[in-house]
């Protein structure tokens, strides 16, 4: 039990309660560990070393460039090299990140499957602008895709979610994503309860699909000695499928 309370000057000039020791040793600890990962984190930076990205190594669809990027991902062994961070905000303006799977490039559309009672479902319900990240560092490369989200057709759906692996399929009725959850047990007890009811080829949940975000601007980065990044982004001109490119500053 924490002994009483004594009052102290806060670093407002306020009085407050504080309690001493044990309390006052761990506070002192929990800073010297926290200036100690400062200390680390600023020391923390890699040297980029790739060679200068020049507009006339793009390709002119940017479809096709990020198409050999991730070509040259996968072929470099990184780890999930189609796995991305979906980026959406909520109805009070606040942003929220996550990582999704891309799993198609659907005439030009840049698709993931996720439940859509989500927490992102229901962002993009208010607001279906959103932003697709893929973090590529291995390779000093990073893409980051804007544009307006729609949900996808229910046939394709249907036709993605049973290529799925069996206990893939089973997950997706057990969980009901980013609602409350008591306890790791009630998860996977949902999960053999799911199993029992279907058996090893469940049907899609009609709470289960996909998204396709439509871009209207991607944007290439490639690490530079110096700092002095290489950046490019296209910008839709119009709805035919013209861009216009332009270097940035890093």
């Amino acid at each position: 039990m924490l002994s009483n309370p004594i009052t102290t000057l806060s670093w407002k000039g306020k009085l407050q309660n504080e309690y001493p020791l044990p309390f006052l040793d761990y506070r002192l600890r929990y800073n010297s560990f926290m200036n100690t990962i400062s200390a680390n984190l600023q020391a923390m930076r890699e040297q980029y070393d790739q060679p200068p990205l020049r507009r006339s190594d793009l390709k002119v669809c940017p479809f096709e460039q990020f198409s050999k990027w991730l070509e040259d991902a996968v072929d470099a062994k990184i780890y999930d090299p189609n796995a991305c961070s979906l980026s959406t905000v909520d109805s009070y303006g606040r942003p929220f990140a996550r990582a999704v799977l891309l799993k198609g490039l659907e005439q030009s559309n840049f698709v993931f499957y996720t439940n859509y009672n989500s927490r992102k479902a229901a962002h993009l319900h208010d607001n279906p602008n959103a932003c697709l990240h893929f973090p590529w560092f291995a390779l000093q490369r990073q893409v980051m895709v804007s544009g307006e989200v729609v949900k996808l057709e229910e046939k394709m759906a249907e036709e993605y979610f049973n290529s799925r692996p069996s206990l893939s399929k089973l997950g997706a009725w057990a969980s009901h994503q980013s609602k409350d959850l008591d306890s790791r047990e009630t998860l996977e007890k949902a999960f053999l309860e799911a199993q029992e009811k279907w058996g090893e080829n469940p049907p899609k949940p009609p709470h289960w699909g996909g998204y396709c975000l439509s871009a209207d601007m991607i944007e290439f980065w490639q690490g530079g000695p110096n700092r002095l990044h290489d950046r490019f982004v296209y910008h839709r001109v119009d709805k035919v499928g013209d861009w216009l490119i332009k270097r940035l500053n890093p």
